[in-house]
């Protein structure tokens, strides 16, 4: 009685865990990935679409299919169904926020695809989640925007007010305020991901108010391009902006998404993925900080490599107290560290940050 009650424990676990789905041969896979954007943005897109060229070169026979632009609404649901229909796609990256909820839709149509949606947090049998723990080097890129600001004036062009976005936003500031206590980031919403005209309007607005440092959260070069002509310091996003601005990028967050796709791609072709939750950082190589810009000294490099090498050892964790937030009030105390529950859905500001989160 005994032995049939542990095995029955453990087949009751395994259960629990989530049945794998099974192998599927690699030239059968066909991946379709729904972008946001187009490829040429420079950022995001890009930078996913770059993911996706390193896996197809990685796994002989696999063949992908790209979708642009499409849109964060009903628009994405015949894109995703036309990709199983007529693409034969056993895998499908969802690569932003807004998909969530159709992929969700779509998924219960097509129950032996196979849908990893980037950023959310709805899963279901056929649906995974998938992130990388941007703060990481978010917080590292505020090291260096306030060891370099002379003003105490730093800028942040910020896509959507949701809790991605927002713990961004959070992190930059304490690695701002880890260096240079009293200098304040100052946040203006575009309430869209790609719009280069916009985006560089409120990089103009952010330098016209005095900020001497720009950080971004958006999906192309044109908040660089903004602070080269300006001659104001610039850390990018997504991609290595040095492009956009040569003699003014600082350094930036970077994605690295071959990182993430690649073993999801392997798990169907070996029959071992299940619906799961992945959310990696630096240490298994999903986000990263871009090489430093020509004028960020020596001394300020040596301090984000430090801390670097502590964040990608454990021995630092970005949201450990005391944090407080606009207010005052102190939302982590002194020692204690974050949940990871409580950074994915973070919906306040720290001290320092300039702006409010529109409902």
């Amino acid at each position: 009685m005994k032995r049939l009650i542990v095995t029955l424990f453990l087949l009751l676990s395994l259960l629990a865990a989530g049945a794998c789905a099974a192998p599927v041969p690699v030239a059968e896979i066909n991946p379709g990935y729904v972008y946001i954007g187009p490829v040429g943005d420079g950022g995001w897109t890009y930078m996913q679409d770059e993911g996706r060229r390193a896996v197809d070169a990685a796994f002989p026979g696999l063949k992908s299919t790209i979708v642009e632009s499409v849109g964060e609404g009903p628009e994405s649901v015949p894109v995703m169904e036309r990709l199983v229909r007529q693409n034969k796609s056993k895998l499908i990256f969802a690569g932003s926020f807004g998909y969530m909820d159709y992929v969700e839709e779509v998924a219960k149509k097509y129950p032996d695809t196979i849908f990893m949606h980037v950023s959310g947090y709805k899963r279901a049998d056929n649906v995974g989640t998938m992130f990388g723990r941007m703060y990481q080097p978010r917080y590292l890129s505020g090291l260096v925007a306030g060891k370099m600001t002379a003003s105490g004036n730093i800028g942040y062009v910020a896509a959507h007010p949701i809790p991605e976005v927002i713990r961004m936003i959070n992190a930059f500031t304490l690695g701002v305020r880890e260096v240079n206590p009293k200098a304040t980031v100052k946040v203006i919403w575009l309430f869209s991901w790609f719009d280069p005209g916009k985006e560089k309007e409120a990089a103009k607005a952010l330098i016209d108010s005095g900020c001497d440092v720009l950080a971004m959260h958006a999906d192309t070069g044109a908040v660089a391009q903004a602070a080269e002509e300006a001659k104001t310091y610039v850390i990018g996003y997504n991609n290595d902006m040095s492009q956009y601005a040569p003699t003014m990028h600082l350094t930036a967050p970077v994605w690295n998404w071959e990182k993430l796709f690649s073993p999801i791609v392997k798990q169907v072709a070996d029959g071992t993925w299940k619906s799961e939750a992945i959310w990696w950082g630096m240490k298994e190589g999903a986000v990263d900080l871009a090489p430093f810009g020509p004028a960020v000294p020596e001394d300020v490099r040596a301090l984000v490599d430090a801390q670097k090498a502590d964040i990608i050892s454990g021995k630092q964790a970005v949201f450990t107290g005391p944090i407080k937030d606009q207010s005052g009030a102190v939302k982590v105390k002194q020692g204690e560290a974050m949940s990871d529950d409580d950074i994915w859905s973070m919906g306040w500001f720290v001290e320092g940050v300039i702006g409010e989160i529109p409902n």
